[in-house]
């Protein structure tokens, strides 16, 4: 049998998992998934998880079963390319035919010091449960960081203020305006809904070291009683240690197959992957079901595509607590009620039309 080994239970390879199961795995292929938890877990919703306004159980999707599927439990330490294996912290090994790199990221601390010691995280399942523990055992007029204003910063943030309106929050980021990726126009209605809810933005900060109930912005020391890192990511440690070409946001280079040049089994999806648009659910899906013709091909002996056409996302939508929000549809900004109500309905279709 030829073993499919994919890494990661995320967007890309569960979008991989849809598209071959049920009916068009070749008899001969075999496929393992490995991951830490035994369900795929909605990360694009991670901050409200943190935040309290919904429950662990809400971010869950049971992953598929298939007689040709098997589901290892543990944590990847390393990938070997010359032995086609997969080294798991238990110092068990995985052997692999075709191999599909799909875990994620990391935040990226950009060597503040104590930044990774005392702030918490929304980029893993278990570090949000530990965010949310930390912000709703918080006493009354406690104060909280939020450091990075992006669509995670942001989304935390004001999910935060509706869930703990008793508490202080302060919103640093490094630009002029908070959302700098996005049109003014947008950047401007997230603000003022900001200040309409009493959150503080702390504009143009440099956060130059962390301590324990304490960050220090242009060495300026600032209390706060929780401090959540929101301030960039980068891909997972694993990726970071393999001796392949990267980009400079440390993304593996790849051929327009999706595989690592030279090592023709080997693909890498996701936020690991150095495509032409920033990591997201969207582009993930969109690269997965490349790949899948790529391995149908290659499984076939048929030579893949040449190239493919460039990915085109939908948009972006972010989320503004449970009633507003804002988005870029078609490259047009949109606010209000609608993103939002569009958010949670791409969110209900996701969870519950995925074909497993």
């Amino acid at each position: 049998m030829r073993n499919l080994v994919l890494l990661g239970g995320g967007y890309g390879n569960m979008r991989i998992l849809l598209r071959l199961l049920p009916n068009n795995v070749p008899e001969n292929v075999h496929i393992t998934l490995v991951d830490r938890v035994p369900y795929h877990c909605l990360k694009t919703e991670y901050y409200a998880l943190a935040a309290g306004t919904i429950s662990d159980h809400h971010i869950r999707v049971p992953f598929p079963e298939h007689p040709r599927l098997t589901y290892v439990f543990g944590e990847v330490v390393k990938i070997d390319l010359e032995s086609k294996n997969v080294i798991l912290n238990d110092e068990s090994i995985i052997h692999y035919d075709d191999l599909v790199i799909g875990l994620g990221c990391e935040d990226k601390y950009h060597n503040v010091p104590g930044a990774e010691e005392f702030t918490y995280s929304i980029q893993s399942i278990d570090k949000s449960r530990a965010t949310y523990q930390k912000l709703n055992n918080l006493p009354p007029d406690s104060v909280v960081g939020v450091v990075g204003a992006g669509l995670s910063g942001v989304e935390l943030a004001s999910e935060l203020v509706e869930s703990r309106p008793d508490l202080h929050i302060k919103l640093f980021d490094r630009g002029q305006r908070i959302l700098s990726m996005f049109p003014e126009r947008l950047s401007s209605y997230v603000e003022n809904w900001f200040h309409s809810h009493g959150v503080e933005i702390v504009r143009q900060s440099n956060i130059t070291k962390v301590e324990e109930n304490r960050l220090y912005n242009h060495d300026e020391p600032i209390h706060c009683d929780a401090i959540v890192w929101t301030a960039g990511i980068q891909p997972n440690k694993v990726v970071r240690e393999l001796n392949v070409e990267k980009d400079g946001q440390g993304r593996v280079v790849l051929t327009k197959q999706h595989n690592i040049p030279g090592y023709e089994n080997v693909y890498v999806v996701g936020d690991c992957a150095s495509l032409p648009h920033a990591p997201s659910a969207q582009l993930a899906e969109a690269q997965a079901e490349q790949i899948v013709q790529v391995l149908e091909k290659r499984w076939k002996g048929e030579e893949p595509p040449s190239e493919f056409p460039p990915i085109k996302l939908k948009g972006i939508l972010g989320s503004l607590g449970k009633k507003h929000g804002f988005g870029l549809v078609a490259d047009r900004p949109i606010t209000g009620r609608v993103p939002r109500l569009l958010k949670s309905g791409v969110l209900w279709m996701y969870k519950y039309h995925n074909g497993y």
